[in-house]
């Protein structure tokens, strides 16, 4: 894999003041051919569109515009690379870092967030034909069985992948819980579970439904700190098998039960409803029968809590996310996700914003990920390795720049006048908690 160089890129070969929009050219590389006119225009317009982001676009054979003062550079390697960013800059960028085909000068990350604030100050500039040919197409959720080829295709990667860079106290793959930055992955993540356990109000005894468990950390957590026993759905057969073999060695069978089944098919009562990351994959429409699985679950005096990632406003998941990362995905925005509730007649009791949360998460997944690359490339290769090098960079991105949220809601049946009258309880450390 090329490593990212701290340099802004090669500057101009004379010494003079250049313009954020300025343009130079440098030695075209042995046996490449110059880029023409029309394609020098091109890139000079693309950096228009995107806002003058302190971004320097450099082409295959030297030509540059934005600043030579820029901290970061953008490479295109080859002609075609360039149209194929002109064509659906969403899809393109991914497919083209990939490949290593596009190159990245500087850090990664910060170069995302540059880039999502500026291109979405532009949005609404650009002209109607261009905003329809650069447009997302939306998805609004899968049937049973496109949502299980969905789920095996992220989620079934492989057990040892994932454990090189989640946590390895409850392995979790959701956004943790920092009340500190000086806690570990580890603390924040079992901070995290209390902090949804104590939302919930759990007591002894009670009966919990898990929709999406991945791999079982949550029910585990309930069983043996709260005394309270779990039936978790999920449809990932390598997470399910996971948990499985883990709840035995804890001595938990008799209290966690993991079902490889449909959210759809959830059945029995319970005292309280968690759905932890799950929501992501169900999309808008199918809303309705997730509320009508809690309905008729959940009992009048229970208590729900729903943990998803979130936008402020509707808006299609990135397309080359979609096709290469999350098949099949839908982040709702808050007034799509008050729709789940309003279908299930339930009362909002408690929405929590954890966005910044999660842009700590994704720092710690980041640095085990890239510390783990050698490991990972050999088991995939390197497309593979830089796919999810650029995927963690700009989720991570998306959460410092705002363009995703973390949205935690806890709700109750409509006539229910068993809820919380403070948040009081709440509030004391999680993390002591977590320790224990």
């Amino acid at each position: 894999m090329r490593r990212e160089s701290a340099q802004p890129g090669q500057p101009p070969t004379q010494d003079q003041q250049q313009t954020s929009a300025a343009a130079t050219t440098v030695a075209t590389p042995s046996g490449s051919r110059s880029a023409t006119r029309a394609e020098r225009a091109l890139l000079q317009r693309l950096h228009q569109l995107a806002g003058g982001p302190p971004v320097r676009l450099r082409l295959w054979d030297g030509f540059a515009v934005g600043s030579p003062a820029a901290r970061f550079t953008l490479v295109l390697n080859d002609r075609r690379a360039l149209y194929e960013l002109l064509r659906h800059p969403n899809i393109g960028f991914g497919e083209l870092y990939s490949r290593g085909r596009l190159e990245v000068h500087g850090d990664l990350t910060e170069l995302l967030v540059e880039l999502y604030r500026h291109i979405g100050r532009m949005r609404g500039a650009w002209p109607g034909w261009l905003t329809a040919l650069w447009r997302d197409p939306p998805r609004n959720g899968a049937g049973p069985g496109d949502a299980r080829h969905n789920i095996h295709r992220h989620y079934d990667l492989g057990n040892a992948f994932y454990r090189r860079w989640l946590d390895t106290a409850a392995m979790q793959y959701t956004c943790a819980y920092f009340e500190t930055r000086e806690l570990s992955l580890e603390q924040a993540q079992l901070a995290k579970l209390e902090h949804v356990c104590r939302k919930l109000r759990l007591q002894p005894g009670q009966q919990v439904i898990e929709a999406g468990c991945g791999w079982g950390g949550l029910a585990r957590y309930m069983a043996r700190h709260y005394g309270v026993r779990v039936r978790a759905w999920n449809i990932s057969r390598e997470q399910v098998a996971w948990a499985r073999e883990q709840a035995a060695r804890e001595g938990l069978e008799d209290r966690v039960e993991y079902i490889e089944d449909d959210y759809r098919n959830i059945e029995g009562r319970c005292d309280a409803f968690v759905s932890v990351g799950m929501l992501e994959h169900v999309g808008p429409a199918n809303y309705g029968a997730l509320a009508e699985a809690i309905d008729r679950t959940l009992a009048p005096g229970g208590m729900g809590l729903i943990h998803t990632i979130g936008r402020n406003r509707p808006a299609p998941v990135n397309a080359w996310i979609e096709k290469r990362i999350f098949p099949g995905t839908h982040v709702p925005s808050i007034t799509e996700l008050m729709g789940l509730f309003e279908a299930g007649g339930f009362s909002v009791l408690d929405v929590e914003n954890l966005r910044l949360h999660y842009a700590e998460t994704l720092r710690h997944w980041q640095a085990r990920y890239l510390a783990a690359r050698d490991a990972v490339r050999a088991d995939y290769d390197e497309e593979f390795v830089r796919a999810w090098t650029l995927y963690l960079a700009g989720a991570r991105a998306a959460f410092i720049a705002g363009t995703l949220q973390l949205f935690q809601v806890v709700f109750a049946p409509g006539d229910s006048n068993r809820v919380p009258a403070t948040r009081r309880d709440l509030y004391a450390s999680a993390a002591v908690r977590a320790d224990a």
